[in-house]
């Protein structure tokens, strides 16, 4: 990172300012990357759970596959997906709070006797892949902050907080060399003075 500083004691007092904000910024985001590092691994555990019993479900029904000929699927809708967020490490994520079906009319005595049960089934299977949906774009979510975190803390870590700590050993560097050149010139000026008060004084006398 290219810092822009002068080599005086203004900029100095700037730069470790600056220096200090991001030191004290830097555990917090290690735990919130580190908390969102955990999150996102638990959440695709949660996925691939969610995805298998899916697939679980539609085998243990295959055997029925044959009378879905005879089913009609608008009479299951899903009528609302509520939702509700929550902060997981300061990232707000919206959370799952329950599936509403809304179900057609039908005729109980010229419909086949297994119609509520297959009514039940697709309430079901509907459920659980909307619960893989909804935990992929929450995953999506956690994926995008964490990154953005896991950027920020390597920001922090590997470019600004050495590039401020190398800007100002120069600036010290640079004044401690002005101070000691000052404080050199000053005994050079003392010394030379003297000599002439000596002379002035031998002359005079």
């Amino acid at each position: 990172m290219a810092l822009t500083f002068q080599y005086n004691k203004t900029s100095l007092q700037q730069l470790e300012k600056q220096l200090k904000v991001r030191e004290r910024s830097l555990p917090t985001i290690k735990s919130k990357e580190s908390a969102l590092r955990m999150e996102v691994k638990r959440t695709k555990d949660e996925a691939v759970a969610l995805e298998k019993q899916l697939e679980g479900e539609i085998r243990h029904y295959e055997f029925m596959m044959s009378l879905w000929n005879e089913f009609k699927p608008e009479l299951v809708t899903v009528k609302d997906v509520r939702l509700s967020t929550k902060k997981i490490a300061g990232v707000l994520v919206p959370v799952l709070d329950g599936i509403d079906f809304e179900t057609a009319r039908y005729s109980l005595f010229n419909s086949p006797s297994w119609y509520a049960d297959g009514i039940e089934l697709l309430k079901r299977l509907a459920s659980t892949g909307v619960e893989v949906e909804f935990t992929h774009l929450k995953l999506t979510m956690l994926e995008r902050a964490r990154r953005k975190t896991t950027q920020k803390l390597n920001l922090f870590e590997k470019v600004q907080i050495p590039g401020y700590k190398d800007a100002i050993r120069k600036i010290k560097r640079f004044i401690e060399d002005e101070e000691s050149l000052s404080k050199s010139s000053q005994k050079i000026m003392r010394a030379n003075q003297e000599k002439r008060n000596a002379k002035n004084g031998e002359d005079a006398a």
